[in-house]
């Protein structure tokens, strides 16, 4: 994809015509939150440009007295622009002769000034982005541990990473993205550690985004990187919780940052970095290691209980004579088949519905819909009790999974199974299985296999992933990401 070039103006040294300029390329006049500040100083013209909402007005209030302050002090014959430039009392002033790298600053919540027969502006910070503070976030809480996480401010986030990795090598390398939204997008990792060839394969897809905007931040960023198309899997990893974000900028990963998103993208992930969780490392090695085979027990639950018990009514002579009362005890006029998908179905219409209705609400939603609902429904002969006990149980195995979007995909590839059981019985659902597998396996994740370590299977790796080692005996690096450093803790230290 050819990118045009855009022609970088030169500022004028002539105010009204940056003036003029506002006014007929970005609103000044007719967008109410966009605003310009005159002042006269030393009998020159200094004009001050800003949006509404997106500054701190005591910020400015204080510049504006610093700058009328220099006619009461200074000589009319003194340099004007040095002047300014010893009066700007703020830790962050840039500098630009290109007029439209001063309005998309200006656009962006920064503040501009320019002089009058100066061809280069000021740029200030005086930022102030509308938004909450850092919460728990609401799909990764934890019994114990941190209580913050990100928020739609990428400058609130980057802090709150530097807060965790004090170290001079970690960077925040800032893009924008989009030709309307010119959206802040900030590529983090640790400039000794994380894999150049990574980084250079996740600036050149940033690079080459061409599109207006980018509205729905983080996952139309994830759409142009990784082009997944139709495959449910997720091949990146979200996540909204700082202390997750740092641990994984550690291990080597490149994390993006996109403004306007509560949640970060890590890269490179696969499929088990889905089903970790901080609740793990938040507890000791032995009662990590048993939530995580829980875990692992509930997403294999969440995909083989259904069509397995399916195959049992099916074929009742693959079961022994002690588990004969597994299956329906008695006839239905709707085949198995059709209720197991309308009460997985019903289940996720419960999970929808539960997202858009009011949370004083939703606990009231959800007794209907267990109680009155599953039960007329097994009164009236809709299901048989079993159908609703097996969708019940793949349904919490589908919740224990950490990842939302991996959640889905497993009960897709559930119900694919499903289909190729009931008409194919046992070959169904051998070759269901085995082409589940094949498939995930020859998934890579920015040209990492995306079941790693168990295919291709690496020893070290795999333990790593079946018990929660303790953080003292973490010494390598996971070599998936191919760090440049592989020691977390130097052997000479």
């Amino acid at each position: 994809m050819t990118q045009k070039k855009v022609e970088k103006w030169p500022i004028p040294i002539s105010v009204n015509e940056v003036e003029h300029y506002m006014k007929q390329r970005v609103g000044l006049g007719v967008s109410f939150d966009i605003g310009i500040r005159k002042l006269k100083i030393l009998k020159k013209d200094v004009h001050i440009y800003y949006v509404n909402g997106l500054t701190d007005t005591m910020y400015i209030i204080q510049l504006i007295k610093e700058l009328v302050g220099i006619n009461y002090h200074e000589k009319t014959t003194a340099d004007l622009y040095k002047l300014i430039d010893n009066r700007l009392v703020n830790q962050s002033v840039e500098y630009t002769q290109e007029l439209d790298k001063l309005v998309t600053q200006v656009l962006s919540g920064l503040i501009g000034v320019v002089v009058e027969g100066e061809n280069t502006a000021f740029i200030i910070d005086v930022r102030n982005y509308p938004g909450r503070s850092p919460m728990e976030p609401d799909t990764e809480k934890v019994v114990r541990g941190a209580r913050d996480g990100f928020v739609e401010n990428i400058v609130m986030n980057t802090a709150l990473t530097r807060r965790r990795i004090r170290d001079e090598r970690l960077r925040f390398e800032m893009l924008k993205v989009g030709k309307r939204s010119k959206t802040d997008v900030a590529l983090s990792y640790l400039q000794d550690v994380a894999d150049p060839d990574l980084l250079n394969i996740l600036r050149k897809e940033l690079q080459a985004i061409d599109i207006d905007g980018i509205p729905m931040a983080d996952k139309t960023l994830e759409e142009f990187i990784v082009r997944q198309g139709w495959n449910p899997y997720p091949i990146v990893r979200y996540t909204e919780r700082a202390d997750v974000a740092a641990a994984h900028i550690l291990e080597g990963h490149v994390v993006i940052f996109c403004d306007t998103s509560p949640s970060v993208i890590i890269t490179p992930t696969t499929f088990f970095h889905h089903v970790q969780h901080a609740e793990e490392f938040r507890e000791s090695p032995a009662m990590g290691t048993f939530v995580r085979w829980t875990r692992f027990l509930g997403v294999f639950t969440s995909i083989f209980l259904l069509p397995l018990w399916l195959l049992l009514v099916l074929e009742p002579s693959f079961l022994p004579e002690k588990l004969s009362f597994i299956g329906p005890n008695k006839q239905t006029n709707i085949p198995i088949l059709i209720q197991l998908f309308m009460a997985d179905f019903g289940i996720e219409f419960l999970r929808i519905a539960a997202i858009h209705t009011p949370t004083p609400l939703s606990t009231a939603m959800g007794l209907i819909a267990a109680v009155l609902i599953g039960q007329i429904a097994i009164d009236v002969g809709l299901f048989v009790p079993e159908v609703i006990l097996y969708v019940a149980v793949a349904g919490i195995g589908t919740f224990t999974t950490p990842s939302y979007e991996l959640s889905v995909a497993n009960k897709i590839a559930r119900m694919l199974l499903m289909l190729l059981t009931a008409f194919f019985h046992l070959p169904g659902f051998m070759i269901g299985a085995t082409l589940w597998l094949i498939y995930l396996a020859q998934m890579r994740a920015l040209n990492t296999p995306y079941l790693w370590p168990f295919l291709p299977f690496e020893p070290k790796g795999f333990l790593q992933i079946i018990f929660r080692r303790a953080i003292p005996g973490s010494i390598l690096r996971p070599s998936i990401v191919h760090p440049r450093n592989r020691y977390r803790q130097p052997p000479e230290s």
